[in-house]
């Protein structure tokens, strides 16, 4: 068993709620914590399980970085908040990964008596009328949309039409201000070798330029210490 999953057994024949954050955390940002401890608050969660996807059906056409990277930032970026955890479950999965999947073997550890959450961006539960066995997926949890402020739930249903009204009732929406922050700009920004800080975890900067990650070749770290240090430079 994936050992942070063992932490999911400790609240089966209790009432308890847990919410499962996916993505590709391709890289984790600070919208991505922000949604996920808006979420733990208002909903008032026992704990929040972020599972990185190993090749989302959705995304065929991008490769997203290896595995052991996209783990390693999300551990970085989550490991000062006592509530949250990483999962291995889909990494360690034969791709492609799928909701349903995770749900079900998440629903097995905890029991019937704990509350499942599944905690996603407004823009990715749009595409849920692709999702694998979506009516199942539906009827095992809760969904919670994090949005930019201003989305209203109405912009859902005219896009969702007959699931979300049959379902309204488990579809919740939290506004977070930090959703503007995207992984898309942020790889492009290092591979434009623009400053990414402040849009992420200090740790995870770090190890992207550790790792050189998102960079076209021939791009180094030392050629962004360097642009680094020149911006830095005390002008009289």
């Amino acid at each position: 068993m994936d050992p942070e999953m063992e932490d999911l057994v400790q609240l089966r024949g209790r009432t308890a709620s847990a919410a499962i954050m996916g993505g590709t955390f391709d890289p984790i940002h600070y919208g991505h914590l922000v949604a996920a401890e808006a979420a733990r608050v208002k909903f008032q969660l026992d704990k929040v399980f972020f599972v990185p996807n190993r090749q989302p059906p959705h995304k065929k056409d991008y490769q997203v970085t290896a595995a052991k990277h996209r783990y390693q930032m999300t551990v970085l970026a989550t490991i000062t908040n006592p509530h949250f955890y990483v999962s291995r479950i889909e990494l360690d999965r034969p791709a492609p990964s799928y909701t349903i999947d995770t749900l079900r073997s998440v629903k097995e550890l905890l029991g019937s008596k704990t509350q499942v959450f599944f905690i996603s961006g407004a823009d990715a539960i749009l595409d849920i009328l692709t999702w694998k066995d979506v009516d199942e997926v539906m009827e095992m949890c809760y969904f919670i949309a994090a949005t930019r402020p201003g989305y209203r739930l109405e912009e859902l249903g005219r896009r969702l039409g007959y699931l979300l009204k049959k379902y309204s009732h488990k579809v919740f929406c939290v506004e977070v201000p930090a959703l503007a922050i995207s992984s898309t700009d942020i790889r492009e920004r290092v591979t434009q070798n623009r400053p990414i800080k402040y849009l992420l975890p200090e740790s995870v900067e770090n190890y992207i330029y550790k790792y050189e990650l998102y960079k076209r070749a021939g791009s180094t770290l030392k050629t962004h210490v360097a642009q680094e240090l020149k911006g830095n430079e005390v002008k009289d």
